[in-house]
């Protein structure tokens, strides 16, 4: 608290002063904020309103004058959630969003720069949420810029109306490939706040991590960072845009049935729907936004991608936090009656894996059992098979798994949840949202957050996050972050295995999505060749 007060007091004491860069897309004028530039709300791509909805974004004309950058943009069209601990939903929203942020020391020149890429399941959150504030960061020597991109149904929807009229053929994805036009105007425009375009990480939380996971994976994509950074990340199965596969119709299908849904009898009739309405139609029709197999922005399944060594050929840090699904409970099926009921669930379900299954997750403590099963199979296989992926082709990949409570968390039965780790990434304990639980100003939770930016900022200058983290290798080490870092091998032993033979299996058998749908929602897994 006395922190707080203190910066408070320096910021009243230091008004902002106006900072001006020319850049190749025009003359930017930001604010001198206690030792950085800060620039808000630059607008990356012309706004996809009109007749640009659901159309590829497109670069802004350089502008002539001075454009102000003081304010934040406004957030992506969402639906306004106010329940739950991530709840925080953004003052403006508009489909004129399409603009990121840019904190650089002052006298910057060729430093690394760290591009963040919020989470919300592609449905929700924003840039500037304050707990993503890259001051910290930027204070230790590097650039950091928070983007926004498309959202929900205006990020996602493929539709046979739309990939007709579009020149390559293909529809969905414009919020990946507003990712990507940001990427670009990073590329072309990082230089005047000093920074090394040639040294550009991209990073992500949640729906940020799997952003990043379609950036490493997509050729549009490519050349375009150097590193990557996968925090609680998901290698789910994608739509293919024209088919049906892997137990999910196709892209267009879906969304010609949400169109449908929420009666709207073509395409016209979307466009002349009012964005926020439309928004809220589509997910009270559970309209999920996903990217799209769709042959230019994504040529495969994540998972193929993976296992053929195509993905971007860059360090990663990966990982993810021992309680991911205390918060997220929504993903847990009902819990079968009694420990008899869960065995003979599982062993129905998974077979001849059924033994090394109840090993790891036993019918002794259902609850705890189910809430793991989720975590590895969804975020834990994911991060063991970015750090396996990387070291496979020659890269360093490195592991971590967030394992640290505090009272106000613990107390709440949310022991190292979900995204509980951004705070102590970024050095913003004090910028949390309103119901998260309140992280204690102490030493140790201090020296925790310095330990975990630094081996952040660390792996953004040099690629490797410090002496005391080795990559993942023949040893499979990890960081573990409990009280403090340690260095460890064998994150979780047979965990990884059993969920990479029972996505293995899925795949074979093409019927089912890999996903939270495990445990005793899993499909029969019945044995394959070549899948263990």
């Amino acid at each position: 608290m006395k922190r707080l007060i203190l910066a408070a007091l320096l910021g009243a004491a230091s008004p902002a002063l106006a900072q001006t860069v020319t850049a190749p897309a025009g003359t930017i004028e930001g604010s001198s904020e206690r030792g950085l530039n800060v620039f808000r709300g630059i607008p990356y791509a012309q706004p996809p309103v009109g007749e640009r909805r659901w159309k590829p974004p497109v670069p802004l004309a350089p502008w002539t004058g001075v454009r102000k950058a003081a304010a934040f943009g406004p957030a992506c069209v969402q639906p306004r959630i106010n329940a739950g601990i991530y709840a925080n939903p953004p003052q403006r929203m508009s489909e004129d969003c399409l603009t990121l942020n840019v904190w650089a020391p002052k006298d910057a020149k060729g430093l690394p720069v760290m591009v963040w890429i919020h989470g919300g399941a592609l449905l929700t959150g924003y840039s500037h949420e304050p707990i993503y504030d890259g001051a910290r960061m930027a204070a230790k020597g590097m650039i950091v810029v928070s983007i926004n991109y498309r959202l929900g149904i205006l990020g996602f929807l493929a539709h046979p109306e739309l990939s007709a009229e579009a020149a390559d053929g293909v529809s969905g994805n414009y919020g990946i490939r507003d990712q990507i036009a940001a990427l670009e105007w990073v590329k072309r425009n990082i230089g005047a706040f000093g920074g090394d375009p040639a040294k550009v990480t991209i990073a992500g939380e949640s729906a940020g991590g799997l952003s990043v996971l379609y950036l490493m994976a997509s050729p549009a994509a490519r050349g375009l960072f150097g590193q990557a950074i996968a925090q609680s990340a998901y290698m789910i199965s994608s739509p293919e845009l024209k088919a049906a596969a892997h137990g999910t119709p196709s892209a267009e299908a879906a969304g010609s049935a949400v169109a449908a849904a929420i009666g709207a009898p073509d395409l016209a009739a979307l466009r002349a729907m009012d964005a926020e309405t439309l928004t809220g139609q589509a997910a009270a029709k559970l309209y999920g936004p996903q990217a799209t197999v769709d042959g230019k922005i994504l040529t495969r399944q994540l998972a193929e991608t993976w296992d053929r060594g195509e993905q971007a050929p860059v360090p990663v840090i990966a990982g993810f936090n021992a309680g991911e699904i205390r918060s997220l409970r929504v993903l847990l099926p009902p819990a079968p009656a009694n420990a008899a009921a869960y065995e003979a669930t599982i062993r129905e379900r998974y077979g001849d894996l059924a033994d090394t299954f109840l090993r790891l997750y036993p019918a002794s403590d259902i609850g705890e059992s189910m809430l793991a099963t989720t975590r590895d199979a969804l975020y834990g296989w994911t991060s063991q098979r970015l750090a396996i992926g990387q070291t496979a082709i020659g890269q360093r990949g490195y592991l971590y798994y967030f394992d640290h409570g505090y009272p106000a968390a613990d107390s709440a039965g949310l022991h190292a949840f979900h995204a509980a780790e951004l705070p102590y990434v970024f050095g913003t304990a004090g910028n949390t949202p309103p119901y998260w639980p309140r992280i204690p100003d102490t030493l140790a939770e201090r020296r925790l957050s310095d330990a975990m930016l630094s081996h952040w900022t660390q792996f953004v200058k040099t690629a490797e996050p410090g002496a005391d983290w080795q990559p993942y290798g023949k040893a499979a080490n990890y960081m573990a972050y409990a009280a403090q870092p340690a260095l460890r091998q064998k994150l979780l032993p047979g965990s990884f295995a059993l969920h990479e033979a029972a996505v293995c299996r899925r795949r074979v058998a093409g019927n089912a999505p890999w996903n939270w749908n495990t445990g005793v929602i899993s499909p029969v897994l019945k044995p394959v060749a070549g899948c263990r």
